[in-house]
């Protein structure tokens, strides 16, 4: 097997052959991989071809694909929190997010099966980004928990959050935060981002954590769980509590 594509609705994505060990990563319905290496008759070594992230995960969360619907970009993704797909009667409720490789006339199309979607689909490149789109689209991800690794409203982690909702704009990042650091435009300052603005914060050492701002004085980010907190040049302070929690460091735009 060379290539796979994700058969369930969300696969982890393990930093070592082992379901104890550290999920890095999570891969939705329909996002496809590069197999790398095998391990035993359970695990494999992948490279997801989104955003060439590495980790292991167990061969029954994956069927192989050729090499042609492996690579090639998705425009179909599923737009509600969860939708129902169904093959041959059986059905299964998939992430937003997800991809639908082949999609046409209601049904997703791979590997000469044909799946149902019963919810609303996005065409990723019909939608530019826009403030009122990104607004859209992320509000129904609040109270959603965090997650380390995550990237569904189950369960979602900072970068997760944003690489999700960035997909459906049509727009591919990195999977973590300091590499989504390292792309688009730089902004110098609050004062002169615009809603849909990446914004990063450090510790000092490194980027640590990563918002999308809805306006210069309002972030959404997944801290504790997704949620909405007043940001100014210094950074983000709790609603609730009053207490600093990030000092920003750089704010980056992608559209």
């Amino acid at each position: 097997m060379k290539y796979a594509i994700v058969n369930v609705p969300v696969a982890a994505l393990r930093r070592k052959p082992r379901h104890h060990k550290e999920m890095v990563n999570q891969l939705l319905f329909g996002e496809t991989v590069q197999v790398l290496k095998t391990k035993g008759d359970a695990w494999v070594k992948v490279k997801s071809l989104h955003d060439d992230y590495e980790g292991w995960m167990t061969l029954s969360l994956l069927e192989e694909t050729d090499e042609i619907t492996a690579l090639h970009k998705p425009i179909f993704v599923t737009a509600g929190l969860l939708t129902r797909i169904s093959h041959e009667g059986q059905g299964i409720h998939i992430p937003v997010g997800s991809s639908l490789p082949g999609f046409a006339e209601g049904k997703c199309n791979f590997n000469k099966k044909s799946f149902a979607v019963e919810g609303a689909v996005l065409n990723r490149m019909e939608h530019p980004a826009s403030a009122v789109l990104i607004d859209k689209l992320v509000q129904p991800w609040l109270n959603a928990p965090y997650l380390w690794g995550g990237r569904t409203p189950l369960g979602v982690d900072c970068s997760g959050f944003v690489q999700v909702n960035f997909k459906l704009l049509g727009i591919d990042l990195p999977r973590d935060a300091w590499q989504q650091a390292q792309g688009g435009e730089p902004v110098e300052s609050l004062s002169e981002a615009q809603p849909g603005d990446l914004v990063f914060f450090d510790d000092k050492e490194e980027i640590v954590h990563v918002g999308i701002l809805l306006n210069k004085e309002t972030v959404i980010h997944a801290s504790g769980k997704v949620r909405i907190d007043p940001i100014d040049k210094k950074g983000i302070t709790h609603a609730q509590t009053g207490k600093r929690t990030y000092r920003l460091k750089a704010i980056r735009r992608y559209w």
